[in-house]
């Protein structure tokens, strides 16, 4: 029979084997099992990380019945390290590593692996503007106009926003950009066009993230609305084929126009939705280029998820 040390020697051992081997869901187990923790207080200790994730969904996760997807739960993935007291980034490198093996449906376009790791940097570059990813706004229209060069690349996108505050005291919003592979983020100029003004920016060069916080000069009162423009101006990645917008949040209307110099036209464009990064694209749908050069989708009231413009070259 086998002595309490033993066995977590035994825990120990297996812990440190799936950590270097994956797959992820054996990996979570075997922390789960060596540090002791009943789910129920796994999910307890995530509540205060304010990460919301469900006992049934710890269980299938550790089972390998189903992944973290959505940004929730990535963020949950990033809390769970921290709690079982394992290396940074192990888990979500076992996580990206079993979501590029998954099967011939991935999504063209940035791959899965690159969208986790501009995740965790995105939240790292909040976390130095000291944003939370909410902002204490709520997104009521946002109309975005995306230009594509005639070297076919992403020069830049316009947005005009309509939010409303939920909370007191909101003076800010912060933007992000996430420009195409390749791109130079460091000289990504961002404009404050209405309304609001440029405060700090922050970027990653190897994601081309970029996070720019707009100073509005006022402070919102809860349920006070507030609109403003602004844009970045890119141009310094190499051909562009899609444009994709991420919600972590259900809102209120999304609009994209995607417009093209007159000598650097599409053959074909369409539109697509995902539920999260790591899922199959669907809705697809044809979209005709008007006589203005540009096309256009209209979400009335945006779910959690992933909609685009995709766009296909000679």
């Amino acid at each position: 029979m086998r002595t309490r040390t033993q066995h977590a020697d035994v825990a120990t051992t297996e812990l440190e084997t799936a950590l270097r081997g994956g797959p992820f869901h054996v990996a979570l187990r075997a922390a789960i099992t060596a540090r002791g923790l009943p789910l129920q207080r796994v999910q307890h200790h995530l509540s205060r990380y304010g990460v919301r994730v469900g006992v049934t969904s710890l269980s299938y996760w550790q089972q390998g019945a189903r992944r973290p997807q959505r940004p929730e739960s990535l963020r949950a993935v990033r809390a769970l390290e921290e709690i079982l007291q394992l290396p940074d980034e192990s888990l979500i490198r076992l996580l990206a590593e079993a979501e590029e093996r998954s099967g011939p449906e991935r999504p063209t376009g940035r791959s899965y692996r690159s969208l986790v790791e501009a995740s965790g940097v995105l939240e790292r570059l909040l976390t130095e503007l000291e944003s939370p990813l909410d902002g204490g706004l709520h997104t009521l229209g946002h109309h975005e106009r995306v230009r594509i060069g005639a070297r076919r690349e992403l020069l830049g996108r316009e947005s005009h926003h309509i939010v409303r505050a939920h909370k007191d005291g909101v003076d800010r919003y912060v933007a992000i950009h996430h420009g195409d592979p390749g791109c130079a983020p460091e000289r990504t100029t961002v404009r404050a066009l209405e309304n609001c003004r440029t405060g700090r920016v922050r970027w990653h060069r190897d994601t081309g993230v970029l996070v720019a916080e707009l100073l509005f000069d006022t402070r919102l009162r809860a349920g006070e609305t507030f609109l403003f423009r602004y844009s970045f101006e890119d141009g310094t990645a190499g051909t562009s084929s899609e444009y994709v917008r991420g919600f972590g949040f259900a809102g209120g209307q999304y609009a994209l126009q995607v417009h093209f110099t007159e000598n650097a036209l599409p053959v074909r464009c369409h539109r697509f939705t995902q539920h999260s990064a790591a899922a199959p694209r669907s809705g697809r749908q044809e979209l005709p280029l008007s006589g203005h050069r540009s096309v256009h989708l209209v979400e009335p009231r945006v779910r959690s998820g992933i909609v685009g413009i995709g766009w296909d070259w000679e």
